[in-house]
């Protein structure tokens, strides 16, 4: 069939007037934008709630129970979930159960935090799996780096915590305090 032909026009033409029709009140589907990603969502918002994933893998993921797993606070099973920072193990009793597996151990790094002299600095994920350094005492304290710290003082300003950054001549270590920067 080709673009002329009208018998593939008028398929065509079905086929997009479904997919842009709500199926609960027959009004237009507008693309909109939420935390999730893209959907379709009806014009005739709020009279009408219906909404549609624009991303194919969202429709079709359903929870998948893992046979033989408990969640060790509620009892119930354990489920394979997909949510806002991607897949998941979860408590299957969610709204009542909040319990969630954590996949690694986050790394504990032997330097104690600069800012709040209370806290130790421990290795943390962004929601795009960047790795950052923070106070295990947030939101008390919300000191952060962006390189592995390492304990020590600055030659130069006596700052109490050093950076370690991988150069082209190799590991060196760099004054966490912005003012300073000195390489060691």
């Amino acid at each position: 069939m080709s673009d002329n032909d009208p018998l593939f026009s008028a398929n065509q033409h079905a086929l997009d007037k479904e997919f842009h029709t709500c199926p609960k009140c027959g009004s237009e589907l507008l693309m909109k934008s939420g935390k999730k990603g893209p959907f379709l969502g009806c014009a005739s918002y709020p009279d009408c709630d219906y909404t549609r994933p624009l991303h194919a893998e969202a429709e079709s993921f359903q929870q998948q129970i893992i046979p033989d797993s408990e969640c060790p606070e509620c009892g119930h099973e354990l489920a394979v979930k997909h949510g806002r920072y991607g897949m998941f193990i979860g408590c299957s009793n969610f709204p009542d159960c909040h319990h969630i597996e954590q996949q690694e151990e986050e790394k504990k790094v032997s330097a104690p935090c600069p800012s709040c002299n209370k806290g130790e600095l421990h290795e943390k994920q962004n929601r795009f799996g960047k790795t950052f350094y923070a106070c295990d005492q947030y939101p008390k304290c919300k000191y952060a780096v962006n390189y592995e710290p390492v304990a020590g003082e600055c030659n130069e300003c006596g700052y109490p915590l050093l950076l370690k950054r991988n150069m082209a001549a190799g590991e060196k270590l760099q004054c966490a305090n912005k003012k300073c920067g000195k390489f060691q």
